[in-house]
Order: C-alpha cells, then sequence, then structure tokens
C-alpha cells in the first residue's frame, strides 16, 4: 500500500512532495548550517560529520550527550585554495585555523568503530577546551580512510560514512514533527533532530516508515533503518538547556524495539547533488 497522498504515475508514485529543508553539520554534535545545494560525495553531504571532539586522553569521541555547550559552537567552512575553518561561540572569540588535511595520522573511536584521522592542532584545542571546560582534540577523518556503515544495513560493500553515528543521511518530513508538535505543550523545531533532508507534502505524518527508497533530484536514496533517537534531542540548540521533551512524549506513541523512533536513515547510491525544491519520487513498489 502506497503512502497517503501519493498518486501513481507511470513506473512512479509521484506525489506534491519536495525538499524543504537541508542540513550539514561539519562537526560532529556542534551546530549546523543550512544549505540552498548539497553535494553528495561517497560519504554523504560534503562536510557533513567531517570533524569530530574526542577526550584528549583516550581519543573516544565527545557529543552533546555529554557535553550539550556543544550545540552552542558554530563551524564555518570557506573553501579555496586552502579550506579554513572558522569557530564561534558566545562570550569567546572566534577562532579561524586551516584545515590539516594531511599530515600525522592517529586511531580515535566513534561508538564500536576505530577511525584513522588527522588531529586539527594545538591552538584550535585549546579554544574547544576552554568553551566546554574539558580536554579534547579536533580531528578530521582522513581522506583516504572508509568507515562502513553496518553491513546489517549496507546497500553494498561500498557504502560508508563519515562521523555521523551510523548512516550518511537523515530524513525527516514536515508532517511527522507537526504530529509530534500537536502533542507537546511547547512546540519544537526541527533543530532537535539535526535532520540533514527535510521534505513536506509526501502524505501524512510518517510516510517516511513506509518508504524504501526515493529519488531526489536524480540520486536514488536507500531508506534502511529508522532512527532510534537519544537524548540530544532534549538539548535546546540554541541555549544548550536540557528537557525531557520531546523522548518523554515520543515514547508513548514512537516506540519500536530499537528504542524512540523518530526520522529515517538513508545511504545514496554514488556521487549526486541535492537542491531545495527538488521533488522526492517514490519509485513504485517503494
Amino acid at each position: 500500500m502506497l503512502a497517503r497522498g501519493i498518486q501513481v504515475a507511470g513506473n512512479e508514485a509521484i506525489g506534491a512532495a519536495a525538499v524543504t529543508a537541508l542540513y550539514h553539520y561539519p562537526i560532529k554534535s556542534c551546530a549546523g548550517a543550512a544549505l540552498d545545494v548539497a553535494a553528495l560525495d561517497a560519504r554523504g553531504i560534503v562536510h557533513d560529520r567531517e570533524f569530530m571532539l574526542v577526550d584528549a586522553a583516550n581519543g573516544r569521541f565527545l557529543t552533546q550527550r555529554e557535553l550539550p555547550r556543544m550545540a552552542l559552537i558554530t563551524p564555518r567552512l570557506d573553501d579555496g585554495a586552502d579550506t579554513v575553518l572558522t569557530v564561534s561561540a558566545p562570550g569567546v572569540s572566534p577562532l579561524s585555523v586551516p584545515v590539516r588535511a594531511s599530515g600525522p595520522t592517529r586511531e580515535v573511536i566513534v561508538w564500536r568503530d576505530g577511525c584513522r584521522v588527522v588531529d586539527q592542532g594545538d591552538e584550535i584545542a585549546r579554544w574547544f577546551a576552554a568553551f566546554l571546560g574539558v580536554a579534547c582534540r579536533l580531528v578530521r577523518l582522513a581522506d583516504d580512510f572508509e568507515r562502513k556503515v553496518d553491513p546489517a544495513y549496507a546497500t553494498s560493500a561500498r557504502d560508508q560514512v563519515g562521523f555521523a553515528d551510523g548512516f550518511p543521511l537523515l530524513l525527516i518530513s514536515e508532517e511527522s514533527l507537526a504530529d509530534l508538535n500537536a502533542r507537546l505543550a511547547e512546540p519544537l523545531p526541527m533543530n532537535r533532530f539535526r535532520p540533514n533532508v527535510v521534505v513536506a507534502g509526501a502524505g501524512g505524518p510518517f510516510a517516511e516508515d513506509g518508504w524504501s527508497r526515493v529519488r531526489i533530484g536524480g540520486t536514488i536514496l536507500h531508506v534502511v533503518k529508522a532512527c532510534a533517537r537519544c537524548a540530544i534531542t532534549t538539548t535546546d540548540q540554541r541555549t544548550a538547556a536540557v528537557g525531557k521533551e520531546p523522548l518523554t512524549t515520543l515514547a508513548t506513541y514512537r516506540r519500536g524495539e530499537r528504542g524512540v523512533l523518530f526520522g529515517q536513515n538513508l545511504i545514496h547510491e554514488g556521487p549526486g547533488t541535492i537542491r531545495l525544491g527538488d521533488r522526492v519520487e517514490i519509485p513504485a513498489g517503494r
């Protein structure tokens, strides 16, 4: 059965669905940036979760789960002959440093994966340590390192991901958020869920749960796993204040075997481009 509001046309089920927002998050667990155009490379949106903070002592990844103030850090990448990373946060002076794309590498840990990375130097490490109050290092995934997607969900042996928790892309529909907000005393913005692709017009709330693949702007994306939500969704991305919602409410009607579910993880086929306004097509048979 097709998602509600989708009409069959020829070999495809096509509705009025379109991309309404695109985001990338250059540093894992720090603030994201809205995009008009998202270029896709092997790992996902270019620069998405390309960098990560790790504990200076043990090399294990750091996120808003332990450090909610990471939400207040805004990274910006300026590509040119030499890519420059600028980080800013309330109450401190911004810092701009050239990105170290090559150099000595080390291994760090994200979840169960060991990843080869290039450390971004002492100056930016001191900036993060001063703002967050913990000794940490900023690292960048080495260009020639492949962090493979969990083979239980991969669509091919080539599937890889940057420093995102497990998958290259996360999609959420505006209708799903509207359904949640209708149940909350205070509505929440989409940034609580840190998606890459936001769509609207695909049918009712959680229509995306019934998809197995979509085509957006000529790129095929496989819908491989519902996203189990963690405590980061309870952190206000503007203030870093931590509450109980949306997990308390989501648990009343979106609990699955793997946790509280909201959004769908995607794996894309090869490089491509997604633009704001691109039509979202659900191939026949999904």
